[in-house]
């Protein structure tokens, strides 16, 4: 019989996160979370407490200060790690926030959590992800390679950033039998969709609906498993043909 295999999730508590969390559990992984939010109550399983680890991803320092507890609970292999956290500030009245309205402070935060934090916990875990030929999934978005109208500046700097380290570690890691790919979502269906998103839709998106959380979980599901061995440093857009 084969190992079990384990999953490592940043932003577990909803949305994609949540679907892909239930995608694995599904499919017979274990499955480790990590966020600065306590676990989702309305996740049916009782292992989801036990492997729930809670570190801020803005504090940096709490994050290496972590990496020995991560490392003890995974007991040495990795085979995926699934950077879905993110975080997009607005205005006091829900406003896109631009350069002109963001402070040095907004800017580390969104980029500890969206950037830095991913690097970081890549690294730290170079040696169970190597041990398993493990799978790494940043999530990116659209707004990574377009102006949007509800994604800030910083968000959207920092998600094109994500892109570029993909494509780094892809190059870095590979060799080792690690691959790195990212996947940009557009517009999914989740409870904190912005007022507009439905204009976008009909306006932007060639399939004239929404995305589905589960679509998003399918697709990191393939990509950290056997189909999808030789796909490696690739950035796959999901979001009904609105890129094009």
């Amino acid at each position: 019989m084969s190992e079990q295999k384990t999953l490592l999730l940043t932003g577990a508590s909803r949305g994609i996160g949540h679907a892909t969390v239930k995608h694995f559990h599904a499919a017979g992984w274990r499955i480790f979370t990590a966020s600065r939010q306590n676990w989702v109550e309305d996740c049916p399983w009782v292992e989801g407490v036990l492997n729930h680890i809670h570190f801020d991803l803005e504090d940096i320092d709490s994050v290496q200060e972590t990496l020995p507890l991560i490392k003890e609970k995974l007991g040495g292999r990795l085979d995926a790690l699934v950077d879905n956290a993110g975080i997009s500030p607005k205005g006091v009245d829900g406003s896109r926030l631009g350069v002109r309205q963001t402070d040095y402070a907004t800017w580390l935060r969104v980029f500890n959590v969206n950037l830095f934090s991913c690097a970081l916990l890549a690294n730290g875990l170079f040696d169970e992800l190597r041990a398993s030929q493990g799978s790494i999934i940043n999530i990116t978005s659209i707004a990574g390679a377009r102006v949007h109208p509800f994604a800030g500046s910083a968000y959207a700097s920092s998600k094109a950033a994500l892109s570029a380290l993909t494509r780094e570690m892809a190059n870095e890691f590979g060799r080792y039998g690690i691959r790195v790919n990212a996947i940009a979502p557009g517009e999914i269906e989740t409870s904190i969709l912005s007022p507009g998103t439905d204009e976008i839709v009909a306006r932007q998106v060639p399939m004239q609906r929404l995305g589905k959380p589960e679509e998003v979980a399918s697709l990191i599901y393939f990509l950290c498993n056997s189909g999808a061995s030789y796909v490696n440093g690739a950035e796959i857009q999901v979001n009904g043909g609105q890129h094009v």
